[in-house]
Protein backbone atom coordinates (compact mmCIF):
# COMPACT_ATOMS: atom_id res chain seq x y z
CA UNK A 1 0.00 0.00 0.00
CA UNK A 2 1.52 3.43 -1.08
CA UNK A 3 0.03 6.17 1.09
CA UNK A 4 0.33 9.78 0.38
CA UNK A 5 -0.08 12.63 3.12
CA UNK A 6 -0.47 15.85 2.44
CA UNK A 7 0.09 19.34 4.57
CA UNK A 8 1.05 22.60 3.50
CA UNK A 9 4.25 22.47 5.81
CA UNK A 10 5.32 20.06 8.46
CA UNK A 11 2.73 19.80 10.59
CA UNK A 12 1.18 17.00 9.04
CA UNK A 13 4.37 15.17 10.20
CA UNK A 14 2.91 14.38 12.91
CA UNK A 15 0.18 12.34 11.52
CA UNK A 16 3.10 10.72 9.19
CA UNK A 17 5.03 9.60 12.66
CA UNK A 18 1.76 7.84 14.11
CA UNK A 19 1.06 6.14 10.83
CA UNK A 20 4.15 4.71 10.47
CA UNK A 21 3.79 3.66 14.13
CA UNK A 22 0.06 1.77 12.91
CA UNK A 23 1.24 0.84 9.34
CA UNK A 24 5.06 0.65 9.65
CA UNK A 25 5.14 -1.76 5.75
CA UNK A 26 3.35 0.77 4.29
CA UNK A 27 4.75 2.93 1.65
CA UNK A 28 4.81 6.76 2.34
CA UNK A 29 5.03 9.87 0.13
CA UNK A 30 4.79 13.06 1.81
CA UNK A 31 4.45 16.60 0.70
CA UNK A 32 4.29 19.71 2.36
CA UNK A 33 3.57 22.72 0.80
CA UNK A 34 5.76 25.34 2.04
CA UNK A 35 6.00 27.62 -1.07
CA UNK A 36 2.01 28.11 -0.54
CA UNK A 37 1.44 28.82 2.50
CA UNK A 38 -0.02 29.70 4.99
CA UNK A 39 -3.11 28.19 3.58
CA UNK A 40 -5.36 29.73 6.06
CA UNK A 41 -4.85 33.10 4.74
CA UNK A 42 -6.42 32.50 1.34
CA UNK A 43 -9.83 32.07 -0.08
CA UNK A 44 -11.53 29.11 -0.48
CA UNK A 45 -11.05 28.59 -3.82
CA UNK A 46 -7.28 29.23 -3.71
CA UNK A 47 -7.01 26.46 -0.92
CA UNK A 48 -9.25 24.23 -3.18
CA UNK A 49 -7.01 24.48 -5.94
CA UNK A 50 -3.61 24.23 -3.93
CA UNK A 51 -4.82 21.03 -2.37
CA UNK A 52 -5.96 19.41 -5.50
CA UNK A 53 -2.69 20.39 -7.08
CA UNK A 54 -1.06 18.47 -4.44
CA UNK A 55 -3.60 15.92 -4.55
CA UNK A 56 -2.41 15.20 -8.31
CA UNK A 57 1.19 15.19 -7.54
CA UNK A 58 0.56 12.45 -4.87
CA UNK A 59 -1.60 9.92 -6.73
CA UNK A 60 -0.80 10.62 -10.07
CA UNK A 61 3.06 11.28 -10.66
CA UNK A 62 3.81 9.09 -7.74
CA UNK A 63 1.16 6.62 -7.32
CA UNK A 64 -0.58 6.65 -4.05
CA UNK A 65 -3.29 4.73 -3.45
CA UNK A 66 -4.54 6.44 -0.40
CA UNK A 67 -4.37 10.03 0.63
CA UNK A 68 -4.60 11.20 3.86
CA UNK A 69 -5.02 15.05 4.20
CA UNK A 70 -2.96 16.06 6.80
CA UNK A 71 -3.80 19.67 6.96
CA UNK A 72 -7.08 20.80 9.03
CA UNK A 73 -7.29 23.78 6.94
CA UNK A 74 -7.42 21.86 3.39
CA UNK A 75 -9.53 18.75 5.39
CA UNK A 76 -12.32 21.98 6.66
CA UNK A 77 -12.39 23.86 3.17
CA UNK A 78 -10.90 21.48 0.02
CA UNK A 79 -11.98 17.74 1.14
CA UNK A 80 -14.73 17.47 -1.18
CA UNK A 81 -12.88 18.91 -4.29
CA UNK A 82 -10.29 16.48 -3.43
CA UNK A 83 -11.98 14.02 -3.18
CA UNK A 84 -13.84 14.60 -6.59
CA UNK A 85 -9.98 14.80 -8.50
CA UNK A 86 -8.70 11.65 -7.58
CA UNK A 87 -10.00 8.21 -7.84
CA UNK A 88 -8.44 7.26 -4.56
CA UNK A 89 -9.42 6.78 -1.28
CA UNK A 90 -9.01 10.47 0.94
CA UNK A 91 -9.41 10.65 4.49
CA UNK A 92 -9.05 14.20 6.21
CA UNK A 93 -8.05 14.75 9.79
CA UNK A 94 -11.25 16.93 10.59
CA UNK A 95 -13.28 13.78 9.99
CA UNK A 96 -11.19 11.72 11.69
CA UNK A 97 -11.23 14.18 14.94
CA UNK A 98 -14.78 14.31 15.15
CA UNK A 99 -15.53 10.39 14.75
CA UNK A 100 -12.74 9.80 17.95
CA UNK A 101 -14.86 12.68 19.60
CA UNK A 102 -17.98 11.13 19.16
CA UNK A 103 -17.17 7.62 20.72
CA UNK A 104 -14.46 9.01 23.02
CA UNK A 105 -17.26 11.92 24.89
CA UNK A 106 -19.89 10.56 27.76
CA UNK A 107 -21.36 13.83 27.83
CA UNK A 108 -21.83 14.82 24.17
CA UNK A 109 -19.84 18.49 24.68
CA UNK A 110 -16.44 18.99 22.94
CA UNK A 111 -13.67 21.46 22.83
CA UNK A 112 -11.36 22.13 19.85
CA UNK A 113 -8.22 24.21 19.83
CA UNK A 114 -7.32 25.02 16.79
CA UNK A 115 -5.77 27.63 14.48
CA UNK A 116 -8.14 30.86 13.28
CA UNK A 117 -8.50 29.27 9.85
CA UNK A 118 -9.60 26.25 11.37
CA UNK A 119 -12.05 28.02 13.50
CA UNK A 120 -13.36 30.79 11.36
CA UNK A 121 -14.65 27.67 8.74
CA UNK A 122 -16.24 26.23 12.06
CA UNK A 123 -15.67 22.51 10.52
CA UNK A 124 -15.03 20.68 13.63
CA UNK A 125 -18.60 22.40 14.95
CA UNK A 126 -20.33 20.79 11.53
CA UNK A 127 -18.73 17.43 11.79
CA UNK A 128 -19.62 17.03 15.08
CA UNK A 129 -23.41 18.52 14.83
CA UNK A 130 -23.79 15.64 11.83
CA UNK A 131 -22.53 13.24 14.83
CA UNK A 132 -24.87 14.28 17.75
CA UNK A 133 -22.39 16.07 19.42
CA UNK A 134 -22.14 20.35 20.64
CA UNK A 135 -18.75 21.55 19.87
CA UNK A 136 -17.08 24.79 21.15
CA UNK A 137 -13.92 25.83 19.12
CA UNK A 138 -11.26 28.46 20.48
CA UNK A 139 -8.53 29.44 17.89
CA UNK A 140 -5.05 29.55 19.28
CA UNK A 141 -2.87 31.41 17.31
CA UNK A 142 0.20 31.68 19.15
CA UNK A 143 0.84 27.80 19.74
CA UNK A 144 2.25 26.99 16.17
CA UNK A 145 4.90 29.28 16.08
CA UNK A 146 6.23 28.41 19.83
CA UNK A 147 6.12 24.85 18.12
CA UNK A 148 7.69 25.53 15.27
CA UNK A 149 10.61 27.67 17.82
CA UNK A 150 10.69 24.23 19.25
CA UNK A 151 9.51 25.58 22.90
CA UNK A 152 8.02 22.84 23.55
CA UNK A 153 7.99 22.78 27.37
CA UNK A 154 9.07 26.40 27.64
CA UNK A 155 7.66 28.25 30.93
CA UNK A 156 6.24 30.47 27.89
CA UNK A 157 4.53 28.10 26.18
CA UNK A 158 2.94 26.55 29.40
CA UNK A 159 1.86 29.77 30.30
CA UNK A 160 0.29 30.68 26.91
CA UNK A 161 -1.53 27.21 26.74
CA UNK A 162 -3.15 27.95 30.62
CA UNK A 163 -4.44 31.33 29.06
CA UNK A 164 -6.13 29.95 26.11
CA UNK A 165 -6.93 26.60 27.90
CA UNK A 166 -8.89 28.50 31.09
CA UNK A 167 -10.37 31.01 28.40
CA UNK A 168 -12.14 28.12 26.53
CA UNK A 169 -13.60 26.05 29.41
CA UNK A 170 -14.16 29.29 31.01
CA UNK A 171 -16.38 30.25 27.70
CA UNK A 172 -17.52 26.78 27.00
CA UNK A 173 -19.16 26.99 31.00
CA UNK A 174 -21.26 30.30 30.13
CA UNK A 175 -22.38 28.32 26.95
CA UNK A 176 -23.67 25.85 29.33
CA UNK A 177 -21.86 22.80 28.51
CA UNK A 178 -20.49 20.77 30.15
CA UNK A 179 -17.29 19.23 27.83
CA UNK A 180 -15.68 16.23 28.69
CA UNK A 181 -13.29 15.88 25.37
CA UNK A 182 -10.61 18.16 24.07
CA UNK A 183 -10.02 17.83 20.06
CA UNK A 184 -6.06 19.34 19.04
CA UNK A 185 -7.48 20.41 15.50
CA UNK A 186 -4.33 21.46 14.52
CA UNK A 187 -1.37 18.48 13.43
CA UNK A 188 1.36 21.07 15.47
CA UNK A 189 -0.54 20.96 18.90
CA UNK A 190 -0.01 17.21 19.32
CA UNK A 191 3.74 18.06 19.85
CA UNK A 192 2.32 19.65 23.09
CA UNK A 193 0.11 17.03 24.02
CA UNK A 194 1.83 16.41 27.60
CA UNK A 195 1.50 19.84 28.26
CA UNK A 196 -2.17 20.19 27.35
CA UNK A 197 -3.34 16.91 29.69
CA UNK A 198 -0.96 18.41 32.35
CA UNK A 199 -3.27 21.66 32.56
CA UNK A 200 -6.49 20.07 31.49
CA UNK A 201 -6.68 16.67 33.45
CA UNK A 202 -10.59 17.02 33.32
CA UNK A 203 -10.36 16.51 29.71
CA UNK A 204 -9.99 13.72 27.48
CA UNK A 205 -7.66 14.97 24.78
CA UNK A 206 -8.22 13.37 21.28
CA UNK A 207 -4.24 13.71 19.57
CA UNK A 208 -5.52 14.20 16.05
CA UNK A 209 -2.14 12.82 14.35
CA UNK A 210 -2.91 9.29 16.73
CA UNK A 211 -6.67 9.42 16.02
CA UNK A 212 -6.18 9.94 12.28
CA UNK A 213 -3.60 7.11 12.09
CA UNK A 214 -6.19 4.71 13.60
CA UNK A 215 -9.03 5.49 11.13
CA UNK A 216 -6.16 5.10 8.46
CA UNK A 217 -4.94 1.57 9.81
CA UNK A 218 -8.57 0.53 10.38
CA UNK A 219 -9.44 1.36 6.56
CA UNK A 220 -6.67 -0.73 5.29
CA UNK A 221 -6.72 -3.48 7.80
CA UNK A 222 -6.48 -6.15 5.17
CA UNK A 223 -3.10 -4.26 4.15
CA UNK A 224 -1.20 -4.94 7.04
CA UNK A 225 2.15 -6.96 6.13
CA UNK A 226 5.15 -7.45 8.39
CA UNK A 227 8.57 -5.06 7.68
CA UNK A 228 9.33 -1.70 7.04
CA UNK A 229 8.16 0.40 3.69
CA UNK A 230 9.84 3.35 1.98
CA UNK A 231 9.64 7.04 2.95
CA UNK A 232 9.99 10.05 0.53
CA UNK A 233 9.52 13.18 1.07
CA UNK A 234 8.98 16.67 -1.10
CA UNK A 235 8.22 20.39 -0.32
CA UNK A 236 7.34 23.02 -2.69
CA UNK A 237 10.49 25.50 -1.17
CA UNK A 238 13.18 25.52 1.39
CA UNK A 239 13.80 21.59 1.51
CA UNK A 240 16.40 21.93 3.75
CA UNK A 241 14.46 23.97 6.12
CA UNK A 242 11.35 22.00 5.75
CA UNK A 243 14.19 18.94 6.57
CA UNK A 244 15.73 20.39 9.44
CA UNK A 245 12.17 21.18 11.28
CA UNK A 246 10.51 18.78 9.95
CA UNK A 247 12.60 16.09 11.91
CA UNK A 248 11.98 17.48 14.99
CA UNK A 249 7.77 16.63 13.87
CA UNK A 250 8.55 13.43 12.50
CA UNK A 251 10.76 12.19 15.31
CA UNK A 252 13.54 10.53 13.33
CA UNK A 253 16.02 11.66 10.39
CA UNK A 254 14.44 12.23 6.93
CA UNK A 255 17.32 11.70 5.04
CA UNK A 256 16.57 13.54 1.47
CA UNK A 257 13.88 15.87 0.84
CA UNK A 258 12.87 16.27 -3.13
CA UNK A 259 12.26 19.99 -4.07
CA UNK A 260 9.26 20.16 -6.63
CA UNK A 261 6.96 23.29 -8.69
CA UNK A 262 3.75 22.54 -8.31
CA UNK A 263 2.80 26.35 -9.73
CA UNK A 264 1.12 28.92 -8.36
Amino acid sequence: MRIGVFDSGVGGLTVLHALLRQLPAADYIYLGDTARLPYGSKSQATIARYAVSSAHFLVEEQGAEFLVIACNTASALALEAIKAAVPVPVLGVVETGANAAKSASQTGDVLVIATAATVQSHAYSLACRERGLRAYEKACPLLVPLVEEGWIEHPVTREVLRIYLAELQQEAAQAQMCADTLVLGCTHYPLLRKEIERVTPSLKVLDSADVTAQQVAAALQGSRVQGAGERRFFATDSTEKFRKMGERFLGSPMGGVTLVDLGG
